[in-house]
């Protein structure tokens, strides 16, 4: 994605109406044209516009689940007819494939409510970052949040990895590979648990990367968009902000 749009204009153009196509697909927008039907409860309340307002119905929601009080939003038959042709969530977030981080649960969201990618130790490339992009870029979506968190195998496998030379087996060194930059970072810096330092390390990193993006870039410094580094505690269930959260 880092090469695009720095050619011609006439390329700049393409990518912009590509994207208007993609929005429009990738929306689930009927061929017939059909609004979204609105339905009585179909929120339980408006989507956050703001940055600062979509970061504080995710902190809200996490602290709904450390406490047990949830209200489990969005999650109804009203809900699912509402979004069913149109889709405009207020926050994307790009956590780890653990089974333990799951983040329309620990954000007490619902549907509609979250764009979530997933991979080992948020590991990123090409298309994970296109999928992050997709939601800023195609349908205003105020709040990206990297998601990292306690014990994390990947984060685990891939120190170990590096740190003894020894590579891990099929396409899991690729996870390594993209991890090894939090890894350099943590040699210089271990601290009490290196395992932790380098999945902390790993969330600011990606978080940093995604902010200074060139597509995302222009939207932070617009203010209409921020990217948040968190971790999560599997002991108390509770998300801890890194780094970026918007005032």
């Amino acid at each position: 994605m880092d090469g695009a749009g720095h050619g011609h204009p006439d390329r700049r153009a393409l990518l912009a109406g590509g994207l208007t196509v993609a929005t429009a697909a990738l929306a689930g927008c009927s061929s017939t044209g059909a609004a979204p039907v609105a339905a009585a409860g179909a929120s339980s309340s408006p989507r956050p516009t703001t940055p600062a307002a979509a970061f504080e119905r995710l902190m809200d929601g996490n602290a709904r689940w450390v406490s047990g009080d949830l209200q489990h939003p969005d999650r109804d038959p009203n809900r699912r007819q509402f979004v069913a042709q149109e889709q405009k969530p207020f926050g994307a977030v790009l956590a780890c494939i653990d089974s333990r981080v799951p983040p329309e649960l620990l954000f007490d969201t619902g549907l509609g409510d979250l764009y979530v990618m997933r991979t080992g130790g948020e590991a990123v490339g090409p298309v994970v970052t296109g999928s992050v992009e997709y939601g800023p870029m195609t349908s205003g979506t105020p709040l990206v949040a990297v998601l990292g968190h306690q014990r994390c195998g990947a984060v685990e496998a891939s120190y170990k990895s590096l740190r003894d030379g020894d590579p891990l087996p099929g396409n899991l060194e690729a996870i390594a590979r993209a991890l090894r930059p939090a890894y350099e970072q943590t040699v210089r810096a271990p601290g009490k648990d290196p395992v932790d330092t380098m999945a902390r390390a790993q969330v600011k990193l990606t978080a940093a990367g995604l902010r200074t993006n060139r597509d995302l870039a222009p939207l932070v410094a617009k203010g209409r968009l921020a990217v948040v580094g968190a971790y999560y505690s599997l002991d108390s269930g509770k998300v801890e902000v890194l780094s970026g959260a918007p005032s």
